[in-house]
């Protein structure tokens, strides 16, 4: 005779052991990939700014494969699969989530049992699709001439299709700032360089959704990572607030840290003419420039009153320390470390790089310098 109590017993005990796996984080993967039988597929972890092999894991001979991952319950993780160095499957898998994913070798795939993770994949989708129509059109402008009609004409749809893009990124973060799946929206590139979220004001919509986020995830690395990416810009936009209603002076002053992380102003060198530099230290071409022409430029006019103030445009401090180190540089040398976020590229309307400013007698000067040979006459002509 079955003991109804004791089943009943069982069956809770049952349901709280489930429920108690969940809340310890653990999202259960059932996985197929089509045409890869007996394959190693990597799974990896995002940690904010880089990427964690979790495991590999092999497929059986139908191209399946079940897998845990460890997640706490209410802290939401993005989740990679690839195979053969080709990502096949994103996920944004929070515990408890029992998902299935069904995916070929080229990244084509489907998700069920994760809303977060579809949010992702359509997010994915839809970047993959204006990246192609960029680069196509990126492609078709390089083949014209440029002043044509045609070249304008291009210009123009390539002007259109970036701003219909960056509507939609916002009307995305705007209808969805409770979902996890808005962060890596935040971080798409225009050709691998500059953020569609590039705009000054945009520090509003960083901020917004960095709070909103906040009300749900307080814990995660993420949500605290766009809070201080939402700071940083609106350090930026107060900055640049500043600069346009602030009295008009000889050159926008800026103030960044050197190699020994002390902050140097550049109203506080004092020289006749002090050379602004902005340039890039990941590139062989400028770093070369350093030790080619502006050490024996240097060496020649510092008697004679010439400063420079080099301000690196990068994200890697370590490795631009190791650069002015190495090369010996004995001019003022300073980087913030944030790369494409730098105020400063809004400040002095960079474009490109490297840029140079001659600053003489505490004004910025009209000399246009390109080169090393304009750059000569110039200093000629001060001196």
């Amino acid at each position: 005779m079955t003991n109804f109590k004791n089943f009943s017993c069982l069956t809770v005990l049952a349901a709280a052991v489930a429920a108690l796996a969940a809340c310890n984080g653990s999202a259960r993967l059932s996985v197929e990939v089509s045409d890869a039988p007996e394959s190693d597929i990597v799974i990896r972890q995002q940690n904010v700014n880089r990427y964690d092999i979790l495991d590999t894991v092999r497929t059986d001979a139908s191209g399946h494969f079940k897998y845990k991952v460890k997640i706490p319950k209410g802290d939401p993780d993005f989740v990679y699969l690839y195979r053969n160095g080709i990502k096949i499957a994103s996920l944004l898998l929070d515990g408890g989530d029992a998902v299935k994913v069904t995916a070929d070798t080229v990244g084509n795939y489907s998700v069920t049992g994760s809303e977060e993770s579809g949010r992702l994949q359509k997010v994915e989708a839809d970047y993959t699709a204006f990246t192609a129509s960029m680069d196509s059109l990126a492609q078709a402008i390089n083949s014209e001439k440029e002043g044509t009609a045609k070249y304008a004409s291009l210009s123009r749809d390539m002007t259109g299709l970036y701003m219909d893009y960056y509507r939609k990124c916002v009307r995305y973060v705007m209808e969805n700032s409770k979902s996890l799946s808005v962060i890596p929206v935040f971080y798409h590139t225009v050709a691998n360089r500059f953020y569609v979220f590039s705009q000054d004001t945009d520090a509003l919509h960083f901020r917004s959704a960095a709070d909103s986020l906040a009300t749900v995830y307080p814990d995660s690395k993420y949500v605290k990572s766009l809070s201080r990416e939402a700071a940083s810009r609106q350090k930026q936009l107060e900055l640049r607030v500043k600069m346009q209603t602030a009295e008009s002076v000889g050159y926008i002053d800026i103030e960044m840290p050197d190699v020994k992380g002390v902050k140097t102003r550049l109203s506080d060198i004092d020289a006749k003419a002090v050379l602004v530099c902005f340039w890039s230290p990941e590139d062989a071409v400028q770093k070369m420039f350093n030790l080619d022409v502006l050490k024996g430029i240097y060496d020649t006019y510092r008697p004679k009153g010439l400063e420079i103030y080099q301000a690196a445009i990068s994200s890697d401090k370590p490795s631009w320390e190791r650069i002015v180190t190495a090369q010996g540089l004995e001019w003022v040398n300073v980087c913030d470390g944030l790369g494409q976020n730098s105020p400063v590229i809004g400040l002095y309307n960079l474009t490109k790089l490297p840029a140079y400013f001659l600053i003489v007698d505490g004004q910025i000067s009209n000399y246009a310098i390109t080169d090393e040979a304009s750059l000569r006459r110039a200093l000629k002509s001060v001196f």
